[in-house]
């Protein structure tokens, strides 16, 4: 039976740790949540004020635009694995350290509505890239950071990546 993106990925389609963000997407069509996301994201994030950008909750804790550059990396990461497991390559992918990337990336130096758009823009080309696959492509899978994955499960974690951090955002950094 082939897959849709309509259909919620199986428990075995992803490891236990991505279980948390895809139990935060209830829509039926991932599509238009993946999509829907656009607006939010330039609503909630592109309401903060430049002044703000660099306001942390917590002692080693990330900045708000070191939050959204965190987002950014992960949309670029989710995205190729998906890529690279919709087209069949088989390739085991590495894991990657979020916390290396953020203290490497001077997130906070970049104009925070700089890294508000460049996450609108990812997400954008993200959900061309998802409706121009066909639909054998989203049950496909590979390995990433050593555990199984399909590209539907991918696209479900994206969802649910970006609403466990606005989460962080309204309850945390803005409340």
């Amino acid at each position: 039976m082939e897959a849709s993106p309509q259909a919620r990925p199986d428990a075995a389609e992803y490891p236990a740790f991505y279980a948390g963000y895809i139990g935060r997407v209830h829509e039926t069509d991932i599509l238009t949540a993946l999509d829907a996301q656009i607006a939010e994201i330039r609503t909630q994030f592109g309401a903060i004020p430049e002044s703000r950008g660099g306001h942390r909750y917590a002692p080693g804790k990330w900045s708000i635009k070191e939050l959204v550059g965190h987002l950014c990396d992960g949309e670029r990461i989710f995205a190729y694995r998906a890529l690279r497991f919709a087209r069949a390559d088989s390739t085991p992918l590495p894991g990657y350290e979020e916390d290396d990337y953020v203290r490497n990336a001077n997130f906070d130096a970049v104009p925070l509505a700089d890294l508000v758009q460049e996450l609108e823009l990812l997400r954008h080309a993200n959900v061309s890239m998802f409706r121009g696959l066909e639909p054998v492509a989203w049950s496909r899978s590979g390995l990433a950071n050593g555990n199984p994955i399909s590209v539907r499960a991918i696209a479900y974690t994206m969802v649910g990546h970006l609403r466990h951090h606005q989460e962080t955002l309204r309850t945390r950094y803005l409340p």
